[in-house]
């Protein structure tokens, strides 16, 4: 077995019928131990091609031999709860030694996360993120980069923290750490949320440079100003609770 074959790999999924199929090939080229998706009541399509995958390949995916691997799940919320919801119906799931979060879209390149998970196998770190800003070489809309900046500021101010990008897609935990959490987001202060209660535990992050290829609203991207201002209320929230 692959150090990837340590991994869960969580996918949230809300209306992207037009990348999830190849981005869920791309992540099954991966070999992780599991795949665990969870639709938050998509309406364009995707839930469709989600119930198609389940009768095709139900309970896994096929290898390159053919034969079926229990590594797929596929999960359907009857209501749309956001993106932290379901991350957090997801954990329920999840049986790896490592845990990541892949969206359903091609903003992040999947193969990067076989350089995100060394660390962890190393035992030289518990959590890592990728950070798009390590290796900027795009700012493609300023807006978007100037309030991760200052998100970043403010969190590393409140925490006393040196991380450059705690919105980023890409966090990978040691799955105990993570399961350890008692997460309560339901939408996008998920990223705020565990970036504090990993931060208030002392506990280091990793960070390593990622790629980044950012979309427009019309493309299908979702957060907007008002999730950075959830994100400040967020940081100030768990900075004095848990």
């Amino acid at each position: 077995m692959s150090d990837f074959g340590k991994v869960s790999v969580i996918m949230p999924v809300f209306n992207e019928k037009k990348t999830i199929a190849e981005v869920l090939e791309k992540v099954i080229s991966l070999s992780p131990k599991e795949i665990i998706i969870v639709d938050d009541y998509s309406t364009d399509g995707t839930r469709e091609i989600l119930n198609q995958l389940k009768i095709s390949a139900p309970g896994g995916f096929a290898n390159s031999s053919g034969e079926k691997n229990e590594k797929l799940k596929i999960l359907l919320h009857d209501k749309n709860m956001g993106k932290g919801a379901a991350i957090r119906t997801a954990l329920k799931y999840v049986t790896g030694e490592i845990v990541t979060i892949q969206d359903a879209d091609f903003e992040y390149n999947p193969e990067e996360i076989r350089n995100l998970i060394v660390p962890i196998i190393e035992g030289k770190a518990s959590v890592v993120y990728g950070s798009r800003f390590l290796q900027l070489k795009e700012k493609k809309f300023m807006h978007h980069y100037f309030g991760n900046k200052l998100l970043n500021f403010l969190t590393n101010f409140i925490y006393g923290a040196n991380i450059t990008d705690m919105e980023t897609c890409y966090k990978v935990f040691r799955s105990d750490v993570m399961l350890s959490l008692n997460l309560k987001a339901n939408r996008f202060e998920f990223e705020p949320e565990v970036t504090a209660k990993i931060l208030k535990r002392k506990i280091q992050i990793c960070e390593l440079p990622i790629s980044y290829k950012s979309r427009t609203y019309k493309e299908g991207k979702k957060i907007g100003w008002r999730d950075g201002v959830t994100a400040l209320i967020t940081l100030i929230k768990y900075r004095f609770t848990d």
